[in-house]
């Protein structure tokens, strides 16, 4: 009974601020936690914010202890190994790496993600694309000429993970932008399980159109 009290509540909550403000309300679906070490981290990169808090919520939705099959471990999602080559370039070589400390992971996440836009001539969804389904996989896709790098094109892409990660990081990245209105620091006001409903229907609908566009 009192779940489904709370859950009445939450709908009553949802209707009324939708009612009055509809950015408002779909914040709390596309909340952003750990402003601060994302903030610390793009101050020495060219990456806007909103972009990490976009792969952020794509690869770990701001777990930090999130940890993948294949290893890739906290909010950014890193491999050890790719961890371990960013740390001795950023001056960490020889110390310990958390990857489930947020600041630690995030900044190493960062740097590697804006190393990728630089390697690729600041194509972002050649880097996005890179940064889910490898540097040596995309490089030989390109040469290869399987895919041309472009958005329009992304159903070229040969993995489907990677298809499927690019467009979602995108479509949150234009939903933060358009929620926040692109000021950074943001504000916004969470409701605990919400987020989590968000998350898994953005996967729906970008499998779902990936089937659409397969076989229509």
């Amino acid at each position: 009974m009192q779940y489904r009290w709370r859950l009445f509540s939450i709908l009553i909550i949802a209707i009324t601020a939708s009612l009055l403000n509809w950015q408002v309300f779909l914040r709390w679906f596309y909340p952003i936690q750990y402003v601060a070490e994302i903030s610390a981290s793009t101050q020495t990169t060219s990456l806007d914010p909103y972009l990490v808090a976009a792969i952020i919520r794509v690869e770990s939705n701001f777990r930090p202890t999130a940890r993948s099959p294949k290893g890739a471990t906290g909010l950014m999602q890193l491999m050890p190994e790719t961890a371990e080559w960013v740390a001795q370039r950023i001056g960490l070589s020889g110390a310990s790496l958390d990857l489930e400390a947020p600041d630690l992971n995030i900044r190493i996440g960062s740097w590697y993600m804006a190393m990728l836009q630089e390697e690729f001539e600041g194509n972002l969804i050649v880097a996005l694309a890179a940064y889910n389904g490898g540097r040596g996989n995309v490089s030989r896709w390109l040469k290869e000429k399987r895919w041309d790098g472009r958005l329009e094109t992304v159903g070229d892409i040969p993995f489907l993970e990677t298809r499927l990660y690019v467009q979602r990081v995108l479509g949150v990245y234009s939903w933060y932008l358009r929620l926040y209105g692109g000021m950074w620091p943001p504000h916004a006001v969470e409701v605990p399980i919400l987020p989590n409903i968000g998350r898994r229907l953005e996967s729906w609908w970008h499998r779902g159109r990936h089937v659409l566009e397969r076989y229509l």
